[in-house]
């Protein structure tokens, strides 16, 4: 697969996208929880490019090889406290919100491990890296050749 265009390139349209990605990982929830919704919402929307990011800055930040191969199948494991597994299931729900958007027993579930504004940091969230997953699978943004950040380096 070839990618299509330079996204990069078009920092003036990239720009809100950008600053609204960095204010959304500045919400004070569990940063490697974080890592790993985005990595699970990327899975769910078939994003190459942000499947590699997430996964590698998640390892970088000291997540495990395990939950990392894992995270697709979450529902099946004990790896996760209550509040990733809540927090994965209000990921997956938000992503994919079909006819009948997010159920009321999952919204309780959440409330449960999550304060209102946790909830709601954790939904925009949700929402960024979706943003994100459709212009990188929109326009083919290569995958593999991302490294983390310094400040994920252990």
């Amino acid at each position: 697969m070839s990618k299509r265009l330079s996204i990069m390139k078009y920092s003036k349209a990239l720009k809100p996208v950008l600053d609204f990605s960095a204010a959304v990982h500045d919400t004070g929830l569990e940063p490697m929880m974080v890592d790993l919704v985005l990595l699970r919402v990327s899975q769910i929307n078939g994003c190459a490019y942000c499947i590699d990011m997430h996964s590698k800055d998640a390892r970088a930040a000291g997540e495990t090889e395990q939950r990392l191969y894992l995270v697709s199948g979450w529902h099946e494991t004990s790896l996760y406290s209550d509040r990733e597994r809540a927090a994965l299931g209000w990921a997956e729900a938000v992503t994919r919100l079909g006819d009948h958007g997010v159920s009321d027993a999952l919204y309780e579930q959440a409330r449960a491990v999550f304060s209102e504004e946790e909830l709601l940091n954790l939904t925009v969230i949700v929402g960024m890296i979706n943003t994100w997953n459709r212009i990188n699978v929109a326009f083919q943004t290569p995958a593999g050749s991302y490294k983390p950040a310094a400040k994920h380096a252990a």
